[in-house]
Protein backbone atom coordinates (compact mmCIF):
# COMPACT_ATOMS: atom_id res chain seq x y z
CA UNK A 1 0.00 0.00 0.00
CA UNK A 2 1.52 3.39 -1.08
CA UNK A 3 1.38 6.40 1.48
CA UNK A 4 -1.24 7.97 -0.41
CA UNK A 5 -3.95 4.62 -0.46
CA UNK A 6 -3.01 4.93 2.95
CA UNK A 7 -4.67 8.29 3.89
CA UNK A 8 -1.68 10.67 4.41
CA UNK A 9 -1.04 13.33 2.08
CA UNK A 10 2.10 14.69 2.20
CA UNK A 11 3.16 18.41 1.72
CA UNK A 12 0.16 20.60 -0.32
CA UNK A 13 1.04 20.23 -3.70
CA UNK A 14 -0.73 17.55 -5.94
CA UNK A 15 0.98 14.43 -7.49
CA UNK A 16 0.79 13.49 -11.61
CA UNK A 17 -1.50 10.57 -12.86
CA UNK A 18 1.14 8.00 -11.11
CA UNK A 19 2.41 9.78 -8.32
CA UNK A 20 5.83 8.55 -9.64
CA UNK A 21 8.87 10.12 -11.56
CA UNK A 22 7.18 8.28 -14.44
CA UNK A 23 4.87 11.54 -14.84
CA UNK A 24 7.30 13.32 -16.25
CA UNK A 25 6.91 12.68 -20.00
CA UNK A 26 9.40 10.51 -21.64
CA UNK A 27 11.02 9.05 -18.30
CA UNK A 28 11.14 5.48 -17.94
CA UNK A 29 12.15 3.03 -15.20
CA UNK A 30 13.40 -0.46 -15.82
CA UNK A 31 14.21 -3.23 -13.23
CA UNK A 32 15.90 -6.73 -13.07
CA UNK A 33 15.56 -8.82 -9.32
CA UNK A 34 17.68 -11.09 -8.36
CA UNK A 35 16.71 -13.82 -5.58
CA UNK A 36 17.34 -17.23 -4.56
CA UNK A 37 19.27 -19.36 -2.20
CA UNK A 38 19.16 -19.32 1.68
CA UNK A 39 20.60 -20.16 4.64
CA UNK A 40 24.17 -19.83 5.43
CA UNK A 41 25.83 -17.23 3.56
CA UNK A 42 28.57 -18.68 1.52
CA UNK A 43 30.81 -15.65 0.05
CA UNK A 44 30.42 -15.82 -4.15
CA UNK A 45 27.64 -18.13 -3.99
CA UNK A 46 24.63 -17.04 -2.08
CA UNK A 47 22.02 -16.12 -1.21
CA UNK A 48 21.14 -13.47 -3.17
CA UNK A 49 19.13 -10.63 -2.81
CA UNK A 50 20.01 -8.17 -5.29
CA UNK A 51 18.92 -6.14 -8.31
CA UNK A 52 19.72 -3.34 -11.05
CA UNK A 53 17.67 -0.57 -11.61
CA UNK A 54 17.57 1.80 -14.95
CA UNK A 55 16.18 5.28 -15.41
CA UNK A 56 16.04 6.62 -18.83
CA UNK A 57 15.67 10.43 -19.16
CA UNK A 58 13.31 9.83 -22.22
CA UNK A 59 11.88 7.40 -24.66
CA UNK A 60 15.12 7.91 -27.07
CA UNK A 61 17.37 5.26 -25.46
CA UNK A 62 19.94 6.49 -27.26
CA UNK A 63 21.24 9.09 -24.85
CA UNK A 64 24.48 9.37 -26.10
CA UNK A 65 23.25 11.29 -29.11
CA UNK A 66 20.06 13.16 -27.47
CA UNK A 67 21.61 14.27 -24.04
CA UNK A 68 19.76 16.51 -21.54
CA UNK A 69 21.01 18.85 -18.85
CA UNK A 70 21.93 17.25 -15.28
CA UNK A 71 23.37 17.92 -11.76
CA UNK A 72 24.29 16.13 -9.17
CA UNK A 73 24.67 17.17 -5.61
CA UNK A 74 27.13 15.23 -2.66
CA UNK A 75 25.03 15.26 0.66
CA UNK A 76 27.21 12.71 2.10
CA UNK A 77 30.15 11.48 0.15
CA UNK A 78 30.68 8.13 1.88
CA UNK A 79 29.61 6.32 -1.63
CA UNK A 80 31.36 5.05 -5.37
CA UNK A 81 29.34 6.47 -8.07
CA UNK A 82 30.53 6.84 -11.60
CA UNK A 83 30.55 9.52 -13.74
CA UNK A 84 29.47 12.33 -11.59
CA UNK A 85 32.74 14.48 -12.18
CA UNK A 86 32.40 14.63 -15.64
CA UNK A 87 28.33 14.69 -15.58
CA UNK A 88 28.86 18.18 -13.01
CA UNK A 89 31.41 19.44 -15.23
CA UNK A 90 29.72 19.41 -18.62
CA UNK A 91 26.50 19.69 -17.48
CA UNK A 92 25.08 16.64 -19.80
CA UNK A 93 23.61 12.81 -18.49
CA UNK A 94 24.64 10.65 -22.00
CA UNK A 95 23.85 7.25 -20.37
CA UNK A 96 20.69 5.45 -18.72
CA UNK A 97 21.21 6.12 -15.49
CA UNK A 98 22.15 2.83 -13.31
CA UNK A 99 21.49 2.10 -9.52
CA UNK A 100 23.09 -0.94 -8.08
CA UNK A 101 24.46 -2.54 -5.14
CA UNK A 102 28.11 -1.00 -3.74
CA UNK A 103 30.42 -3.96 -5.50
CA UNK A 104 28.89 -4.27 -8.27
CA UNK A 105 29.06 -0.82 -9.63
CA UNK A 106 32.34 -1.77 -11.86
CA UNK A 107 30.01 -4.63 -13.67
CA UNK A 108 27.60 -2.62 -13.96
CA UNK A 109 28.83 0.38 -15.71
CA UNK A 110 30.64 -2.08 -18.04
CA UNK A 111 27.53 -3.48 -19.12
CA UNK A 112 26.44 0.81 -19.80
CA UNK A 113 29.16 1.07 -21.55
CA UNK A 114 29.21 -1.81 -24.06
CA UNK A 115 25.13 -1.01 -24.21
CA UNK A 116 26.27 2.53 -25.39
CA UNK A 117 28.72 1.00 -27.64
CA UNK A 118 26.30 -1.03 -29.51
CA UNK A 119 24.14 1.63 -30.06
CA UNK A 120 27.05 4.26 -30.80
CA UNK A 121 29.59 2.49 -33.19
CA UNK A 122 31.25 6.11 -33.91
CA UNK A 123 32.16 6.09 -29.80
CA UNK A 124 36.26 6.01 -29.91
CA UNK A 125 36.62 6.04 -33.68
CA UNK A 126 35.29 9.01 -35.34
CA UNK A 127 34.16 10.66 -31.69
CA UNK A 128 35.17 10.99 -28.15
CA UNK A 129 34.08 8.45 -25.33
CA UNK A 130 30.93 7.89 -23.37
CA UNK A 131 30.28 8.74 -19.19
CA UNK A 132 28.36 6.47 -17.73
CA UNK A 133 26.59 6.84 -14.68
CA UNK A 134 26.05 4.37 -11.48
CA UNK A 135 25.30 4.84 -7.86
CA UNK A 136 24.85 2.00 -4.95
CA UNK A 137 23.56 1.33 -1.93
CA UNK A 138 25.37 -1.33 0.14
CA UNK A 139 23.14 -4.68 0.53
CA UNK A 140 25.38 -6.83 2.51
CA UNK A 141 22.93 -7.35 5.16
CA UNK A 142 20.57 -9.74 3.21
CA UNK A 143 22.88 -10.07 0.32
CA UNK A 144 26.03 -12.13 -0.89
CA UNK A 145 27.47 -8.66 -1.98
CA UNK A 146 30.87 -10.28 -2.59
CA UNK A 147 29.47 -12.59 -4.93
CA UNK A 148 28.98 -9.50 -7.77
CA UNK A 149 25.73 -11.28 -9.17
CA UNK A 150 24.28 -8.70 -11.01
CA UNK A 151 25.72 -9.45 -14.84
CA UNK A 152 25.50 -7.75 -17.98
CA UNK A 153 22.50 -9.57 -19.02
CA UNK A 154 20.74 -8.28 -16.03
CA UNK A 155 21.33 -4.71 -16.80
CA UNK A 156 20.41 -5.43 -20.38
CA UNK A 157 17.43 -7.43 -18.86
CA UNK A 158 16.55 -3.95 -16.65
CA UNK A 159 17.12 -2.05 -20.03
CA UNK A 160 14.57 -3.85 -22.09
CA UNK A 161 12.10 -3.69 -19.24
CA UNK A 162 12.12 0.28 -18.94
CA UNK A 163 8.85 1.57 -19.58
CA UNK A 164 6.73 4.68 -18.64
CA UNK A 165 4.27 2.92 -16.98
CA UNK A 166 3.73 2.87 -13.07
CA UNK A 167 6.90 2.12 -11.27
CA UNK A 168 6.82 -0.91 -9.33
CA UNK A 169 8.65 0.23 -6.08
CA UNK A 170 9.93 -1.58 -2.76
CA UNK A 171 11.72 -4.77 -2.85
CA UNK A 172 12.58 -4.83 -6.06
CA UNK A 173 15.82 -3.86 -8.74
CA UNK A 174 18.00 -2.40 -6.73
CA UNK A 175 16.29 -1.90 -3.52
CA UNK A 176 15.96 -5.73 -3.65
CA UNK A 177 18.40 -6.07 -0.81
CA UNK A 178 18.24 -2.41 0.78
CA UNK A 179 16.86 -2.03 4.60
CA UNK A 180 15.26 1.69 5.48
CA UNK A 181 15.19 3.08 9.05
CA UNK A 182 15.55 -0.99 9.94
CA UNK A 183 12.41 -2.08 8.11
CA UNK A 184 13.03 -3.47 4.72
CA UNK A 185 12.97 -0.57 2.00
CA UNK A 186 14.42 -0.36 -1.30
CA UNK A 187 12.89 2.00 -4.38
CA UNK A 188 9.76 4.62 -3.79
CA UNK A 189 8.62 7.30 -5.99
CA UNK A 190 6.60 10.16 -5.73
CA UNK A 191 6.02 13.59 -7.96
CA UNK A 192 4.33 17.16 -7.86
CA UNK A 193 2.68 19.25 -10.44
CA UNK A 194 2.87 23.01 -9.50
CA UNK A 195 0.35 25.16 -10.14
CA UNK A 196 -0.51 26.12 -14.09
CA UNK A 197 0.01 29.73 -12.97
CA UNK A 198 3.48 28.88 -12.36
CA UNK A 199 4.05 26.52 -15.13
CA UNK A 200 2.35 23.41 -14.41
CA UNK A 201 5.50 21.84 -14.60
CA UNK A 202 6.21 18.50 -12.96
CA UNK A 203 8.77 17.27 -10.70
CA UNK A 204 9.19 13.59 -10.64
CA UNK A 205 11.41 11.29 -7.81
CA UNK A 206 12.96 8.23 -7.52
CA UNK A 207 15.22 6.74 -4.53
CA UNK A 208 16.93 3.53 -3.26
CA UNK A 209 16.35 3.77 0.58
CA UNK A 210 18.86 2.31 2.25
CA UNK A 211 19.55 4.34 5.61
CA UNK A 212 18.25 5.28 8.97
CA UNK A 213 18.42 3.99 12.92
CA UNK A 214 14.62 3.34 13.81
CA UNK A 215 13.86 5.53 16.43
CA UNK A 216 14.87 8.77 14.04
CA UNK A 217 12.12 7.57 11.71
CA UNK A 218 9.54 10.16 11.44
CA UNK A 219 6.38 10.17 9.75
CA UNK A 220 4.15 13.42 8.88
CA UNK A 221 5.71 14.62 11.50
CA UNK A 222 4.60 11.92 13.95
CA UNK A 223 8.22 10.15 15.91
CA UNK A 224 6.78 6.72 14.28
CA UNK A 225 9.93 5.43 15.33
CA UNK A 226 10.17 5.83 18.59
CA UNK A 227 6.80 4.12 19.27
CA UNK A 228 8.18 1.23 17.22
CA UNK A 229 11.50 0.80 19.27
CA UNK A 230 11.17 -2.54 19.55
CA UNK A 231 9.36 -3.68 16.84
CA UNK A 232 11.24 -6.83 15.43
CA UNK A 233 14.73 -5.55 15.08
CA UNK A 234 17.22 -7.92 13.97
CA UNK A 235 20.25 -5.72 13.54
CA UNK A 236 20.58 -2.04 14.09
CA UNK A 237 21.66 0.38 11.18
CA UNK A 238 22.48 3.61 11.52
CA UNK A 239 24.53 4.58 8.69
CA UNK A 240 23.97 3.30 5.22
CA UNK A 241 23.04 5.55 2.32
CA UNK A 242 20.03 6.88 -0.12
CA UNK A 243 20.47 7.30 -4.13
CA UNK A 244 17.90 10.56 -5.17
CA UNK A 245 16.41 10.44 -8.95
CA UNK A 246 15.26 13.93 -9.82
CA UNK A 247 13.38 14.79 -13.16
CA UNK A 248 11.55 17.56 -14.20
CA UNK A 249 10.01 19.05 -17.19
CA UNK A 250 10.91 22.48 -16.81
CA UNK A 251 13.71 24.02 -18.06
CA UNK A 252 16.08 24.42 -15.69
CA UNK A 253 19.81 24.82 -16.64
CA UNK A 254 22.36 22.77 -14.69
CA UNK A 255 23.27 25.79 -12.15
CA UNK A 256 19.32 25.53 -11.51
CA UNK A 257 19.16 21.80 -11.45
CA UNK A 258 22.25 21.64 -9.11
CA UNK A 259 19.76 24.55 -7.03
CA UNK A 260 17.29 21.65 -7.10
CA UNK A 261 19.12 18.37 -6.09
CA UNK A 262 20.23 20.64 -2.95
CA UNK A 263 16.61 20.66 -1.87
CA UNK A 264 16.06 17.01 -2.20
CA UNK A 265 18.36 17.44 1.48
CA UNK A 266 15.06 18.73 3.24
CA UNK A 267 12.88 15.85 1.99
CA UNK A 268 15.58 13.25 3.35
CA UNK A 269 15.43 15.12 6.41
CA UNK A 270 11.88 15.42 6.71
CA UNK A 271 12.00 11.32 7.21
CA UNK A 272 14.43 11.58 10.18
CA UNK A 273 17.52 11.26 8.20
CA UNK A 274 20.72 13.50 9.58
CA UNK A 275 23.13 11.67 7.08
CA UNK A 276 25.64 10.39 9.26
CA UNK A 277 29.60 9.52 8.76
CA UNK A 278 28.69 5.97 6.61
CA UNK A 279 26.02 7.78 4.81
CA UNK A 280 26.48 7.58 1.05
CA UNK A 281 24.05 10.10 0.29
CA UNK A 282 23.22 11.48 -3.78
CA UNK A 283 21.17 12.88 -6.29
CA UNK A 284 21.35 13.41 -9.05
CA UNK A 285 18.52 15.83 -11.12
CA UNK A 286 17.97 16.17 -14.65
CA UNK A 287 15.79 18.28 -16.84
CA UNK A 288 13.59 16.80 -19.67
CA UNK A 289 12.73 20.38 -21.33
CA UNK A 290 15.88 19.95 -23.69
CA UNK A 291 17.57 16.91 -26.01
CA UNK A 292 21.44 18.37 -26.26
CA UNK A 293 22.47 16.44 -29.84
CA UNK A 294 25.92 14.96 -29.41
CA UNK A 295 26.33 16.26 -33.12
CA UNK A 296 25.99 20.09 -32.55
CA UNK A 297 24.18 21.62 -35.61
CA UNK A 298 25.13 24.77 -34.51
CA UNK A 299 27.68 26.84 -32.42
CA UNK A 300 24.92 28.65 -30.08
CA UNK A 301 21.93 27.34 -28.29
CA UNK A 302 18.89 28.82 -28.08
CA UNK A 303 16.84 27.90 -25.46
CA UNK A 304 13.94 29.37 -22.55
CA UNK A 305 15.10 29.03 -19.28
CA UNK A 306 12.83 28.82 -16.06
CA UNK A 307 13.04 32.42 -14.19
CA UNK A 308 14.61 31.99 -11.00
CA UNK A 309 11.96 33.71 -8.74
CA UNK A 310 9.95 30.67 -9.77
CA UNK A 311 12.63 28.37 -8.25
CA UNK A 312 10.90 28.35 -4.87
CA UNK A 313 7.87 26.28 -6.41
CA UNK A 314 10.39 23.65 -7.89
CA UNK A 315 11.91 23.67 -4.64
CA UNK A 316 9.05 22.71 -2.75
CA UNK A 317 8.02 20.16 -4.91
CA UNK A 318 11.54 18.12 -4.78
CA UNK A 319 11.37 18.53 -1.14
CA UNK A 320 7.57 17.12 -0.94
CA UNK A 321 8.40 14.45 -3.92
CA UNK A 322 11.49 13.15 -1.74
CA UNK A 323 10.00 12.80 1.49
CA UNK A 324 7.16 11.08 -0.06
CA UNK A 325 9.37 8.29 -2.06
CA UNK A 326 11.10 7.36 0.78
CA UNK A 327 8.03 6.42 2.33
CA UNK A 328 6.85 4.74 -0.22
CA UNK A 329 10.09 2.93 -0.55
CA UNK A 330 9.04 1.10 2.76
CA UNK A 331 5.23 0.58 2.98
CA UNK A 332 5.41 -0.84 -0.28
CA UNK A 333 8.25 -3.46 0.76
CA UNK A 334 7.72 -7.00 2.31
CA UNK A 335 9.33 -8.63 5.30
CA UNK A 336 12.91 -10.58 3.88
CA UNK A 337 14.67 -13.23 4.96
CA UNK A 338 18.16 -13.28 3.29
CA UNK A 339 21.74 -14.49 4.20
CA UNK A 340 22.27 -16.26 7.51
CA UNK A 341 18.72 -15.65 7.93
CA UNK A 342 19.37 -12.20 8.55
CA UNK A 343 15.54 -10.65 8.62
CA UNK A 344 14.45 -6.98 7.84
CA UNK A 345 10.90 -7.03 8.54
CA UNK A 346 8.25 -4.60 6.56
CA UNK A 347 7.34 -1.71 8.00
CA UNK A 348 3.61 -2.68 10.32
CA UNK A 349 1.67 -0.30 8.53
CA UNK A 350 -1.20 -1.74 10.96
CA UNK A 351 1.10 -0.08 14.29
CA UNK A 352 1.50 2.98 11.66
CA UNK A 353 -1.72 3.33 11.53
CA UNK A 354 -2.70 3.12 15.10
CA UNK A 355 0.25 5.51 15.94
CA UNK A 356 -0.66 8.84 13.45
CA UNK A 357 -4.19 7.98 14.45
CA UNK A 358 -2.89 8.68 18.23
CA UNK A 359 -0.88 12.05 17.15
CA UNK A 360 -4.13 12.87 15.46
CA UNK A 361 -2.49 12.87 11.48
CA UNK A 362 -4.90 10.05 10.77
CA UNK A 363 -8.79 9.87 11.16
CA UNK A 364 -10.14 6.76 11.39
Amino acid sequence: MRVRDFGLKIGSLDPGPTNSIVDVKGVMIGHCTLIYGEGKLEPGKGPVRTGVTIVFPHEDKNVFKQKVFASSYVINGFGKPIGLVQLNELGQLETPIALTNTLNVGIVADAIIEYMLDLNPDIGVTTGTVNPVVLECNDSFLNDIRGRHVKHQHVYEAIGNASSKQVIEGAVGAGTGMSCFEFKGGIGSSSRRLPKEVGGYTVGVLVLSNFGRRTDLIIAGVPVGRELKDYGLSKPQDGGSIVIIVATDAPLTPRQLNRLAKRATHGLARTGSYSSHGSGDFVIAFSTAYKIPHYEESITYNINVLSESYMSYMFRAVVEAVEEAILNSMFMAETMVGRDNNVRYAIPLDKVEEILVKYNVLKR
